[in-house]
């Protein structure tokens, strides 16, 4: 993630779906997936409703977000992978 967000390029839909493993070795690198919701991204915030309802920040349903959002995301995916299931339940 950190790559993209240096390539000024937001995700918007991470969740584990979109993460691959590489190979079946046990270092094998983890691949992300799936750019059909991302973005060329500058300063300005973004306005679209646009991810999976269980990993999308706050600032996404309020229509007025930035990049941070993937990171959001990121700490959703790892709540479930600590815990088994997710940190909420709720409806957009």
């Amino acid at each position: 993630m950190t790559y993209c967000h240096k390539s000024k390029i937001v995700h918007r839909d991470l969740k584990p779906e979109n993460l691959l493993f590489d190979s079946d070795k046990p270092d094998s690198a983890i691949k992300l997936i799936d750019f059909g919701a991302s973005k060329k991204f500058d300063d300005r915030k973004m306005k679209k409703k646009l991810g999976t309802p269980f990993y999308i920040a706050p600032e996404v349903i309020g229509l007025n977000y930035d990049a941070k959002c993937d990171v959001w995301s990121c700490g959703v995916i790892l709540y479930i992978l600590l815990c088994g299931y997710p940190p909420f339940l709720g409806k957009l």
